[in-house]
This record gives structure tokens, sequence and C-alpha cells, in this order.
């Protein structure tokens, strides 16, 4: 009999280890079919829960990002709830649930009308028991690390407490549901990364198709921008010519209907479009509803809430040369605050609409000089035409001394005396790799943008750029007393430039450097290439010394040919570094660095 009895009893836990074993390959089988979404996961887990330990119900919650709350997310069983999937309740109740997502322990509770929460008669939990009947709970926290991010909860409508082989299972499926939710939260963030690559890869390609006209790629951000928020309305407004109104150059979303192009906003007031372009500054309201224009009565903002239906709204600027002409904006219906990456990513937008309307501008102010300029000069249409092609083709100073001539022959094949300066920046190619493409623009453009101040107030005759090298030449097509004196000081004020744009991107985690070769020496100047596609350049060995140097300049360094150092050494002392050969170049040459002390 004996015997029997302990057959029986082994029989009965085999067939229970079986039914585990079976719910935890259905749930892996559901986990790996739902990569994006949890709630066939977490249903499958209640499911199965329950039913292996004999619950009456069960239900998922999930704490929310501040930890203030939980909310409902998937239940099985209930037929009387306090609450419906998608509600929620505060953490700090110190009811089972809340106590146990805060303190990440199981709580497990014999008879729930025994305890102090029921005697004082919580509405919660008198609910829980009067209504829905339940008496026997168990709350195991979804552990994620060292902390819990929500708990499964199962309910018996009979007291009998939940023993320790229910316990560890409920815990292995809460496992389960953490690595569903981490496998969700990973795919979608990967997803929403390509989705923002994507849009980026598709307004850049709309801007460089659409020099005359920026509207498509207004059209193109907006879209991009709301689709990608989740936001109901996505619009671009620019202040009009008078300065005086912000008018709607593009809108997106079911909302758009209600401002259709043109729609007008005073600029004077105290509409937070206004403020934003005024200040130029990026502004987000959480509740347009809360805020004093909507209890001072504002009929504008009045409007918008009540009948437009825009609660979260943020404002960004759109700015050029430090002065906000406009404004990208975005709005929902509810009141779910757009977050800092969200808010990343559309300033992000704002500033490839600047590029597009300022690239608009520059063509249509090109078109609109060459228009004059012909009106102006009907009777010499063939020199028009010679200047537009010096125009397009050569470097801006080379056009102006070859009009100012009158003659092409400069342009010919000659020798000349060239101060000659390469630089580029130390870092730049393993910074490429690392960066996102939005930082690598910005950095080369900002790295472009002060080199070419510099390189034209120090009156260099040509440059010549590509990526982030820089070559500069000094004594042809403008002539100079001093091409190597020039040379030397233009590569003085780029280095302590640098030196101030390098701190700056250190604090962003960048870690660039600037090298500057120059070198005094003959060299081949004139025409390359063929029509269509020319340059004014030069070739010879000064060229090659000069970019070997900068190559050999380790960061901070400025290196001088023999025959540079010598033309400058009463103004600009340098120091021997000793003799190098250098790539392309025969003969070993004794190389100069300029003292930094002395020439800071």
């Amino acid at each position: 009999m004996e015997n029997d009895t302990t057959r029986d009893s082994l029989l009965t836990e085999l067939h229970r280890g079986l039914r585990r074993e079976e719910a935890t390959r259905t749930i892996l089988q559901v986990i790996q079919k739902s990569r994006d979404d949890e709630g066939p996961v977490f249903e499958a887990i209640l499911t199965q829960a329950a039913v292996l330990c004999e619950a009456s119900q069960a239900s998922l919650q999930l704490a929310n990002t501040e930890r203030t709350q939980f909310e409902i997310a998937a239940y099985w069983g209930f037929e009387e709830t306090a609450f419906n999937v998608g509600g929620t309740a505060p953490l700090d109740s110190g009811r089972p649930i809340p106590e146990a997502i805060r303190s990440g322990l199981t709580v497990n509770i014999a008879d729930l009308s025994e305890t102090d929460f029921y005697r004082k008669k919580d509405p919660i939990i008198s609910h829980v028991v009067d209504v829905e009947g339940v008496r026997s709970w168990l709350v195991v926290p979804l552990l994620s690390g060292p902390q819990a991010i929500g708990a499964i909860a199962l309910s018996r409508k009979e007291v009998r407490p939940f023993i320790e082989t229910e316990i560890h299972l409920v815990e292995s499926f809460a496992a389960q549901a953490v690595i569903a939710i981490e496998n969700g939260r990973q795919f979608r963030e990967v997803r929403t990364r390509l989705e923002r690559e994507q849009a980026s890869a598709e307004i850049l390609k709309i801007i460089s198709q659409s020099r005359d006209n920026e509207q498509p790629v207004l059209d193109a951000i907006v879209s991009n921008a709301g689709h990608l928020t989740n936001a109901h309305l996505a619009g671009i407004s620019l202040v009009n010519s008078e300065g005086t109104h912000l008018a709607y150059a593009a809108a997106f979303g079911p909302m758009s209907e209600h401002f259709p192009k043109g729609t007008e906003f005073d600029l004077t007031g105290q509409l937070q479009i206004a403020v934003t372009v005024r200040e130029s500054r990026t502004i987000q309201t959480p509740d347009m509803a809360n805020d004093p224009l909507y209890f001072e009565g504002d009929p504008v903002r009045r409007k918008i809430v009540d009948e437009v239906g825009i609660r979260t709204f943020l404002t960004i600027p759109l700015v050029k040369n430090a002065i906000a002409f406009g404004c990208l904006n975005l709005s929902r219906r509810e009141v779910r605050p757009f977050t800092t990456d969200e808010i990343r990513m559309v300033e992000t937008f704002a500033a490839q609409a600047v590029i597009a309307i300022e690239n608009v501008r520059q063509f249509r102010a090109l078109e609109t000089l060459n228009a004059e300029l012909e009106d102006r000069v009907k009777d010499q249409v063939g020199e028009i035409e010679r200047m537009g092609k010096l125009k397009r083709f050569l470097p801006a100073a080379v056009a102006d001394t070859v009009i100012s001539s009158g003659s092409e022959k400069m342009l010919a094949s000659h020798r000349a005396l060239l101060g000659v300066l390469f630089c580029d920046i130390r870092g730049f190619t393993a910074f490429c790799e690392i960066a996102e493409p939005e930082e690598t623009i910005e950095v080369l453009q900002t790295y472009h943008e002060e080199m070419g101040k510099l390189i034209n107030a120090h009156g260099a005759g040509v440059d010549h750029r590509m990526g982030d090298g820089i070559m500069v030449l000094f004594n042809d097509p403008i002539p100079c007393s001093d091409p190597a004196g020039d040379a030397v000081r233009l590569a003085v004020a780029m280095r302590s430039r640098m030196d101030e744009l390098a701190k700056h991107w250190k604090r962003m985690g960048f870690r660039l450097g600037f090298g500057v070769g120059v070198s005094l020496g003959y060299a081949t100047v004139g025409m390359v290439g063929y029509e269509g596609r020319s340059e004014y350049t030069a070739s010879g060995t000064a060229i090659n010394v000069a970019s070997r140097l900068c190559e050999l300049a380790e960061d901070g360094e400025i290196l001088l040919s023999t025959r540079a150092a010598v033309a400058v050494e009463d103004d600009c002392p340098s120091i021997s570094s000793g003799e190098f050969t250098l790539k392309g170049i025969r003969e070993p040459i004794e190389v100069f660095r300029l003292d930094r002390r002395e020439n800071s």
C-alpha cells in the first residue's frame, strides 16, 4: 500500500514536471515570434502560470520610467476588477503589488482578508476581497538586475497559500517576462535608429536635389518628424520679409487641416511659437491646458487647446548666425511630453531645414545677381560668358585677378615662387568611425568655416580642400612680398583657433588635434582639368614637401622646410628637428619646428 502511494506521488510529480516543461517551451516559442510585441508573451505567461498553479486570476504589472506608478499590462481570469488593462496606480501606496515592485521581494499572502489593509477598509483591497473574491495572493517581482520593473500577481478565491514550488515556477516565468521586455526594447531601439538614419538620408538626398526650391525639403522634414515622434501635427513656419509675422510653410499630420499653408501668427505676441523665434530657444509645454495663457483666456491658446485639441507642444527655432528666422513645431493631442532623444533628433531636422532654406536663398541670390549683370551688360554677352565660366571653375581670388587683368594668359602654366601651407585634423579618421554622421558634418563644417575665415583674412591666393585637408598658396595669382611669412602667420593663427575648437570638442567627447606643414619654393602653377571640370592649382617639390611635413607634424606642431625657416627666422624663430627622408623627396631635408612659445 505504501509503495502504491509513493508511486502515485512520483507519477503526479512527474506529470507536473512535464506540464511545466511544456509551459516553458510554449512561452519560449511565443518570445521568439514576438520580438516587437510583449503582449502575446504576457498572455502566454499568465495563462500557463494560472493553470499550473491552479490560480483563479493572474495579472502582470509594469512600473513607469520614473517609478512613480505602475500600469496593468495584462490579466487573465478576471470577471470583476478594480483596474482594467492600461489602468495605473501609485507605487507608494504600500499595497502588495507596488510593495513587491518597490522592494524587489516576493509577497505571499495566505488570506488577504486577515491583512491590515482589509481591516482598515482600504478601498482597493476591500474591492479585491469583497467583489473579486480573492483570498490567497502571490506577487512575484520582475527583476531586471537589482531592480524590479514590474510584477506578476496570482490569486485564489479560497484560503490556499501558494507553496514553494509554485513560487519558484512563477519566478521562472517572471524571468522570461523580463527577457521578452528587454528583447522588445532592444528591437524597438534598433528599428527607431534605422528609421531615423533613413529619414536623415532621405532629407539630405532631397536637399541635394532641391537647389532652387526648399518646399520638398520642408515637406519631407515635417513628414519624417511627425512620423518618428508620433506627433499629431508637425509644422514649419517662417518669418515674413517685414519681420512681423510667422507664416506656415509646411504642415503634416491629422491636425494639419487646422493650419493650412500661409496661416500667420503675430511675432510680437506671447504665443510659444513667437517666443521661440524671438529668443532663439527650444521650448516644450507638457500641457497647453495647464498654462498661464490658457487660464488668462488668450483666444489663440484657447482655440489651439479647445478646438484643435493640442495638449503637448514643442517648438524648435530655425537659426542662422545666432538669429532665428523660423520655427519647427510638433504637437500631440494627449499630455505626453517629447523625450530628450526625440527633441535632439528634431533639432537635427531643424538644422537640415536651415541648410535647405539657405541653399535656396543663395541659389536664388546668385540667379538674381546673374540676371542683373546680364541686363546691365547686354552689349557684352561674350564678356559675361567668360566671367561666368571663370566664376564657376576658378577660386574667387583667381577669377577676380583674371578679370581685373582683362586676359586669361595668366592661367597658362607658369613657374612661381610660392609659400605653401598644408593642414589637417589629427585623429579625424578614427573620429569618423565612431561618430554619428551629424556630428561628423558639424565638426567638419565648423572647421572649414573657421579656417576659411582665417585664410581670407590673411590674403591667400588659392586654397583647396578635401575632407579635413586644406592646401593654401601665397604669391600666386595674388602677389605678396613675404609668401613664407604670410604662410607661417596663417599657420599660427590656425593653430590658435584650433586649440580653442579642440577644447570645445573634447568636452563633447571628441579627441581631435591639428598639424601644419609650410614650405617655400618654386612650383608650376596653372589650370588643370578639362572643360567644365577645371581648377587652378600647383605642383612641384615645394607642394610635396609641405604636404609631407603636414603628415609628419604631431598634434599642435607647425613644421617648416629649411628654406621657409630661413625666410622667417627674424620674425618667427624655429628649432631644428633633424633631417628626415620624406616620401617622394629623393634627398633627406632638415625639418624645423616653429617655437610655440616664441610664436604664440
